[in-house]
């Protein structure tokens, strides 16, 4: 078969970029096999020896591997792997090309001049021990060390977080980095921060140690629940750490007015209605930063009555999956309407875990709620809402 001239131009352009240290990654898609959604190969240390690894994801949401090591791998063997895709986006430090092929077997290569002016006349050889190592341990903002982990069953005595635990730890620390990244909208020195319906707390304990001890700021937080023994455990815990700006209240989050205003409010899993109480206190606070993430979404479910949808409500798996998505949507559009900028962010891998949505809301400044921003975003809450619950009094559903 004759050889394809542009594929073999871009699987070379390839080696010599990680010759060159230069690649970033090289994203293969459009595949002819559509089992595969597309392949991202990247530079890995695989047994202490470079490669280029390829990751294949399929449509069923595997995700398998193909390793390419640089010492004996030829542009020909590259190619042979490539070839069943028809679009390939090399992304180099400072410079990209791309690579298409068309049904009728034409193919193209665009801006392959700026890759080679980047990577100059690469030795294969060359690949040096920067290359990132395919075992590398993922840098955690906790490494397990830390004594709440401990004090909270996640870790042992020295540090290593127990098996059973390493979904927690994860997601853990994937809030502090969501906490992180929004660390911009919070004051800087001293903080006020609420976590409403806080179970176990083990938020509520990550995100103090992260403010008092990562960020050395001054924290005043609050957690509230209603099981009196979690709280008096918690406290107990709280004074045990030295975790003096940590109190924990044992009552109801309809009658819980802080003394002093929160920058930041979080809650983890708050069952059903309770998240709009959550979203609705943290508004009215007008709080700078709200994280929730929702649970156990029963009150549309329950009231939904929209004609358009019924092909979906008539089966009950998919409606309960409408109304968790759509209950989420309007949290979201009344936030807007409240003066929030907002999103949805992942917080844990969905295999671990179903309730792996986290809303994320942040004050606008200088929000003018009789503004015509204002009113047409109340106006796309409430259409949104009649839509799903037809024109009766809507004041009565919490969402």
């Amino acid at each position: 078969m004759e050889r394809n001239e542009n594929l073999f131009k871009i699987c070379e352009l390839m080696l010599c970029s990680a010759s060159a240290r230069k690649l970033k990654k090289a994203v293969l898609s459009k595949p002819a096999d559509k089992t595969f959604l597309r392949s991202v190969l990247t530079i890995r240390a695989i047994g202490g020896k470079a490669a280029l690894q390829a990751e294949l994801f399929h449509k069923d949401n595997k995700v398998t591997h193909k390793n390419f090591l640089l010492e004996s791998t030829d542009v020909d063997a590259l190619c042979e792997f490539a070839c069943a895709y028809s679009q390939i986006n090399l992304i180099c430090e400072g410079a990209e090309c791309e690579y298409r092929c068309s049904s009728s077997g034409k193919s193209v290569v665009l801006g392959d001049k700026k890759v080679r002016a980047l990577i100059g006349s690469a030795d294969l050889s060359a690949v040096g021990s920067n290359i990132e190592d395919n075992n590398r341990k993922k840098q955690y903002i906790l490494d397990g060390s830390e004594p709440f982990l401990y004090e909270l069953g996640v870790a042992d005595a020295n540090g290593r977080v127990y098996d059973k635990k390493q979904s927690k730890f994860r997601q853990i620390n994937r809030f502090l980095e969501i906490i992180r990244d929004a660390e911009d909208k919070l004051p800087r020195d001293e903080i006020r921060i609420c976590d409403l319906c806080c179970g176990k707390s083990y938020l509520s304990f990550a995100a103090y140690h992260y403010f008092a001890n990562v960020r050395k700021m001054k924290v005043c937080m609050s957690g509230v629940d209603l099981k009196p023994d979690m709280v008096e455990h918690c406290n107990k815990t709280a004074k045990a750490l030295g975790f003096d700006g940590l109190e924990f209240i044992c009552m109801d989050i309809n009658d819980y007015s802080p003394d002093v205003l929160p920058s930041l409010v979080i809650s983890l899993h708050a069952c059903d209605i309770a998240t709009d109480i959550v979203l609705m206190k943290a508004a009215e606070w007008r709080t700078d930063v709200i994280l929730s993430t929702p649970c156990c979404h029963h009150e549309l479910n329950h009231n939904i009555n929209c004609e358009a949808l019924s092909f979906i409500t008539e089966h009950s798996m998919l409606r309960q999956k409408l109304c968790d998505a759509a209950t989420d949507a309007l949290r979201l559009c009344r936030l807007e309407s409240q003066g929030y900028a907002t999103s949805t962010v992942e917080l844990i891998d969905p295999n671990e875990t179903p309730k792996n949505v986290m809303l994320r809301a942040f004050r606008k400044k200088n929000f003018d709620e009789h503004s015509a921003e204002a009113r047409k975003a109340k106006e796309r809450y409430l259409a949104a809402k009649r839509f799903l619950c037809g024109e009766g009094d809507l004041s009565a559903f919490h969402f």
